[in-house]
């Protein structure tokens, strides 16, 4: 798929079997999860604040009925962790601006063969396009340069849903040749030879975005390149971003679960905040994704291989390690570690995951869709030097090739359905947590993302400078 031309999707062109996992294509979903899916808000904001009395329902109503301005689809990683003292809680790892797991979640509905690329695209997209534009001011778009399973889904939901021709562009990093270019703050998108203004387009770019498309943009794009530097791309601002909107949230009883975090870190500070954290620590390039650029450090000799990488940028962010309970950070909350999935027939546990995709609407921020993913091998209970920690605690399934080729380990993926999510662990409560703990890093970001905008609507790169003074981020940044 690489540098290919651009294609044209029509309406009535959505074929099943290539939007979703073989696995995924026939399996039926789990039962608790579909009531999830379909539970009332007023339902699950009783029942979260019965167990969590010192919560204000009004104020955990206030954040599932916010409107988001720019972050308006995401999807969050979570981690099912523990205490020894039982104190469980879901744990936000990060929340992207393009979320994959479509491809991996059974139909909520039979009878609705699009699935959640079609409610997505009713429930967010359309709304936002046609809220500013109409057909006179250009064409419809899917952007991607990775995950072509569902960035093609997706545009033939859209073309289904306005019932036009969807323009369907490659624009990988490093490309020799290119098929977006800004004129007037439009995007263009050649076909054909001959230049299309674009009037909304559904964005699949994930490697470094903002070297392509700019922050400032008339052409409606679902998500804006500013959620990716204000938190769905960029883990350094994320956490500013958390650290800010859990001192609004307070009042509420409501916080953002997430492992401790130290940011700024330079290069050679990163082995004293290692020391610190009591030797096992995450160190993240806070601009990669797709489990690149995360490096778990249980020993010295994982310490060492880090500190030789060779690595672009200058600021790092240094986080708690959730592992098993002999070989976790100890913070200020405690030590945290995996619940992990229900042991197998021979007894052994893996660290999984929770993935739940959310949307905007107008009633809200909604949940979408959820799969969830386990580490290649299992947790042991202690480690030695030898040990390689990320084959123990990395969930994500992207694999890289090559320059722009990507694969999945999909031996890895868990199902919602009937099958898989038994051996997850969790219940109702848990997708309940996970939900609101979404949300809630959701709302963070999309303020973040609103504080970066000056009062004359223009992107402001010197605010954004001082919070994330990364000079090689900062030349990267297109207009």
């Amino acid at each position: 798929m690489i540098n290919s031309p651009v294609k044209i999707v029509a309406p009535g062109t959505f074929k099943a079997e290539a939007h979703w996992y073989p696995k995924a294509l026939n399996a039926t979903i789990h039962p608790m999860v579909s009531f999830f899916l379909n539970l009332d808000r007023e339902r699950m904001v009783s029942r979260y604040c019965h167990l969590n009395p010192l919560v204000d329902p009004d104020g955990l109503r206030k954040m599932l009925t916010y409107q988001c301005k720019f972050f308006l689809w995401g999807g969050a990683d979570l981690i099912n962790a523990t205490t020894a003292h039982g104190r469980r809680r879901m744990v936000i790892i990060e929340n992207n601006s393009c979320p994959s797991g479509q491809k991996s979640m059974p139909l909520l509905d039979d009878h609705q063969e699009e699935g959640g690329y079609r409610v997505l695209i009713e429930r967010t997209f359309k709304p936002m396009v046609e809220k500013r534009q109409s057909k006179k001011d250009g064409r419809l778009a899917v952007i991607y340069d990775k995950n072509p399973m569902e960035a093609s889904g997706y545009a033939a939901a859209i073309a289904d849903a306005f019932q036009e021709d969807v323009l369907y562009i490659s624009d990988y990093l490093g490309a020799p040749e290119r098929n977006l270019r800004v004129e007037d703050g439009w995007l263009f998108a050649l076909h054909e030879g001959e230049w299309l203004r674009l009037r909304g387009a559904f964005r699949y770019v994930t490697q470094r975005p903002w070297t392509r498309l700019p922050t400032n943009c008339k052409t409606r794009i679902l998500n804006p390149i500013v959620t990716c530097l204000a938190g769905g791309r960029n883990k350094m601002v994320a956490a500013k971003a958390y650290d800010m909107f859990n001192g609004e949230i307070r009042k509420y009883g409501l916080k953002i679960h997430t492992p401790e975090t130290i940011w700024d870190v330079s290069h050679d500070e990163i082995p004293l905040w290692v020391a610190k954290l009591g030797g096992q620590a995450v160190v993240k390039v806070p601009y990669s994704n797709a489990g690149q650029g995360v490096y778990t450090i249980t020993n010295p000799r994982e310490l060492e291989e880090f500190m030789n990488e060779p690595i672009d940028y200058e600021r790092f962010i240094v986080q708690s390690l959730i592992g098993n309970y002999n070989w976790s950070s100890s913070g200020g909350e405690g030590k945290f570690f995996h619940v992990g999935t229900i042991p197998d027939k021979k007894g052994r546990t893996y660290v999984s995951d929770v993935r739940l995709m959310v949307s905007s609407t107008e009633s809200g921020i909604r949940p979408l869709c959820c799969y969830s993913r386990r580490a290649g091998t299992p947790l042991a209970d202690q480690l030695d030097g030898s040990a390689e920690s990320w084959e123990m605690l990395g969930t994500n399934l992207s694999e890289k090739l090559g320059d722009n080729q990507w694969t999945s380990d999909t031996d890895r993926l868990l199902l919602m359905d009937r099958r898989d999510f038994n051996k997850l662990g969790i219940g109702l409560d848990d997708l309940i947590e996970a939900y609101i703990q979404t949300v809630l890093s959701t709302i963070a970001i999309d303020q973040m993302a609103q504080k970066l905008f000056n009062s004359k609507g223009k992107f402001s790169l010197r605010l954004f400078s001082s919070l994330n003074d990364d000079p090689t981020l900062l030349s990267e940044i297109l207009p």
